[in-house]
C-alpha cells in the first residue's frame, strides 16, 4: 500500500481543508474498511460504506463548521487523519461541560505502532486546548483492544457506553474521555 521507504520518520501533521476533501475521504474509507472487515460481515460492512460512510457524505464534512480535519504525514504519503467536531448533542456524563469530539482517528494498517496515533493525538489535545475546552473524548468499538489500551495509555477512560449500529449488526462502543 504504497512506498515503504517513507515509514520511517517524524510525523507531520496539517490541516486538512476542502482541498484535501476528497484525499480525506479515500482514506476515511479504506482505514475504516480495513479495520473493521475482518471482524464483520462483508454485507453489513458494504451496507454501512454505502449509506453512513459514502465517499460524498465523508468530503462534505472536511471543512463544514464544527468540524477540523488533522491529517498525518510520513515523508509525502498521508498515513492517518483525525476528525474533531464540536457537536451540541453530547452523551450523558458530558452534557453541560466545554467539550469536543475525536469522531475519527485512523492510520493505515502498515503504519500503526510508528507514532501516527500519537502524533495524531497529541495534535487533537492541542486543538482542543487551543479552542478552551475542558474535555476531549470518543467512542471505541468494545472489541477494538488495541485502541482501547493506546487510548489509556493516553489519559482516557471509560465513562459510558452507546449502540453502534454496523449495516444490520448492533454493536457497542465505550465512551472515553480525558480532562484537558
Amino acid at each position: 500500500m504504497g512506498d515503504t521507504a517513507n515509514l520511517t520518520g517524524t510525523v507531520r501533521i496539517t490541516e486538512a481543508g476542502k482541498a484535501e476533501a476528497e484525499l480525506i475521504a479515500d482514506l476515511s474509507r479504506r482505514t475504516f474498511y480495513d479495520t473493521f472487515a475482518p471482524h464483520n460481515s462483508p454485507e453489513n460492512m458494504e451496507q454501512f460504506l454505502q449509506t453512513e460512510f459514502t465517499r460524498e457524505k465523508l468530503m462534505e464534512q472536511v471543512g463544514a463548521p464544527r468540524n477540523t480535519f488533522l491529517l498525518a504525514w510520513l515523508g509525502d504519503r498521508p498515513v492517518g487523519y483525525t476528525r474533531l467536531y464540536e457537536g451540541a448533542d453530547l452523551p450523558r456524563g458530558m452534557a453541560g461541560t466545554a467539550s469536543i469530539e475525536i469522531a475519527r482517528l485512523y492510520a493505515e494498517q502498515d503504519v500503526i505502532g510508528k507514532g501516527v496515533g500519537k502524533a495524531l493525538m497529541e495534535a487533537c489535545i492541542d486543538v482542543a486546548r487551543g479552542k478552551d475546552k475542558e474535555w476531549i473524548w470518543l467512542g471505541v468499538w468494545e472489541h477494538n483492544l488495541r485502541a482501547i489500551a493506546f487510548y489509556e495509555k493516553m489519559g482516557f477512560e471509560i465513562f459510558d457506553r452507546h449502540i453502534f449500529l454496523l449495516g444490520q449488526d448492533v454493536q457497542y462502543d465505550w465512551w472515553m474521555r480525558r480532562r484537558l
